[in-house]
């Protein structure tokens, strides 16, 4: 009996305690698990820190994405939000969640915002990134963060192919298959193709407003296949014309795609953008 009153009053206080609005910055990867969002069945990034800051903060903790990352795939900057009366100050929740979080995710920034900031009602765009490994042999220190391509792609078609993605399209060519009604309209700020020193790694940055199912691997392997010369980049108009999956060629795999960071101001979005630019200058 006292042991229930006692739980009620604890309750009563926590109830009192002013709600605060936390945003953590989180980076995983994400080989091990079903996606970002909670599922009935499967491991998740989502399901996996509302458990450990259900703990830390002694509550139940439900937590809001920016982004829905897809199973396979990896982020640097993942951006989340969470309510909470518990007293944890913010400054120690980076160090109290190391021990409860897989190693391979990780909270690398929290602070307290305002209760009516919302992370999908502020983003103004996101970058993702894809990586390939365009060498005969592949290597194994890396490959759960890329695709491993044999044959030597044609970097110039390639770029050529991106200066026509860029812009504002329909793109329903390359959204994916089973995929929940969305509108199909979004605007790409940047599509870039950069090659390493050495020549073996291939980054392709994307940055836009928005981003449809599997839209970004979609791409990614449309690009490929523009490098190995199974599609002429002068094509592209007429494949988002046809507005038919079918007219593409095999979505890339999800190992080779990070969501590398989402922008909260127009002039963040703009340094990153400009930053693009003057590495191909």
């Amino acid at each position: 009996m006292e042991a229930k009153q006692e739980s009620k009053t604890i309750r009563r206080k926590k109830e009192h305690r002013p709600l605060r609005n936390i945003r953590l910055i989180v980076a995983y990867d994400g080989t091990d698990y079903k996606g970002y969002q909670r599922q009935a069945n499967g491991r998740t990034i989502q399901a996996c820190l509302e458990v450990a800051l259900s703990t830390v903060c002694a509550e139940p903790i439900l937590i809001y994405g920016s982004s829905r990352t897809d199973a396979g795939v990896h982020a640097r900057f993942q951006v989340v939000t969470f309510f909470t009366r518990g007293r944890i100050p913010v400054s120690h929740l980076t160090r109290a969640l190391l021990g409860l979080l897989p190693p391979d995710i990780v909270v690398t920034k929290a602070e307290e915002i305002p209760l009516d900031w919302k992370p999908r009602w502020q983003i103004k765009g996101k970058e993702y990134v894809y990586t390939i490994h365009n060498h005969e042999v592949d290597d194994p220190l890396h490959r759960r963060f890329h695709w491993h391509l044999r044959k030597a792609l044609k970097l110039e078609d390639m770029q050529k192919a991106c200066q026509l993605l860029e812009g504002r399209h329909d793109f329903t060519t390359f959204r994916g298959t089973n995929s929940t009604p969305a509108q199909p309209i979004k605007t790409l700020y940047a599509v870039r193709v950069r090659l390493d020193e050495g020549g073996h790694q291939l980054k392709i940055h994307v940055i836009g407003d928005g981003f449809l199912y599997h839209m970004v691997r979609n791409i990614a392997g449309l690009l490929v296949d523009v490098g190995l010369g199974r599609i002429c980049y002068e094509q592209i108009p007429d494949l988002f014309a046809r507005k038919d999956r079918r007219a593409i060629g095999k979505t890339a795999p999800a190992q080779g795609l990070c969501l590398e960071e989402v922008f909260f101001t127009e002039q963040r979005l703009q340094e990153r953008i400009y930053m693009l630019d003057r590495c191909d200058s």
